[in-house]
């Protein structure tokens, strides 16, 4: 599946070069009802949350957008249009598709308590649900446990570029003033394969498509 990371110009060029993504931790995603379930039951909100707290300690992720046309997402994601959009391809059974709910999930007290895959996959569930309001961002995402990971830096966990997460397109904010041969640098002998493209705003909709005219960019 081609899939896309949306992020700011200065770290998108740092992690191209590097050939890596940063790993988001769960206690550093943006919506705080991130692993959040419903009970009434304040010792099972209290087990849950000491979970997600050890979670945190082996588990991060990766998140994409299945598309990289909505405006909305270049403005919260790309710097206001001025980033970057990173387009991978990825493995389908790698990925997990992000369901968007108008309510919480309830607590499976039988997955809590069973053995650990169990235990994962619902925790996995809950981590893949989100609110409906995020529905514009078309989300899936790669999860990732830690200590498999050998790069760690000052705390932060990297993916490496490799066959299960291969570069295949950029596209550069419409308000981005970075040129393409600078581009073509940072990706360095791998830029041939990779496609170059810049993003204008669509003349007849709400939409981001590509610059066609070459004399632009």
């Amino acid at each position: 599946m081609r899939v896309y990371h949306f992020i700011d110009e200065k770290w998108g060029l740092d992690n191209i070069r590097r050939r890596r993504l940063k790993i988001a931790r769960i206690s550093d995603l943006n919506d705080p009802f991130e692993l959040e379930i419903a009970s009434p039951d304040p010792t099972v909100r209290r087990a849950f949350r000491q979970t997600k707290a050890q979670l945190n300690g082996w588990a991060g992720l990766l998140c994409f957008s299945r598309d990289w046309r909505n405006p909305v997402q270049w403005a919260h994601y790309a710097d206001r249009h001025r980033g970057l959009c990173l387009g991978f391809d990825i493995p389908d059974p790698l990925l997990t598709t992000v369901v968007y709910r108008s309510r919480l999930l309830k607590a499976d007290m039988v997955a809590m308590n069973g053995a650990e895959d169990r235990q994962w996959e619902f925790y996995k569930k809950v981590l893949s649900t989100k609110y409906s309001h995020w529905k514009y961002e078309n989300e899936v995402r790669l999860f990732i446990r830690l200590d498999d990971e050998d790069a760690q830096v000052k705390g932060l966990y990297f993916k490496s570029f490799d066959s299960e997460m291969a570069l295949k397109e950029v596209i550069v904010g419409h308000r981005s003033e970075l040129l393409r041969k600078d581009l073509i640098d940072a990706i360095g002998e791998n830029a041939a394969s990779v496609r170059l493209r810049r993003g204008r705003l669509a003349f007849n909709s709400y939409r981001v498509v590509t610059q066609s005219n070459p004399a632009l960019w």
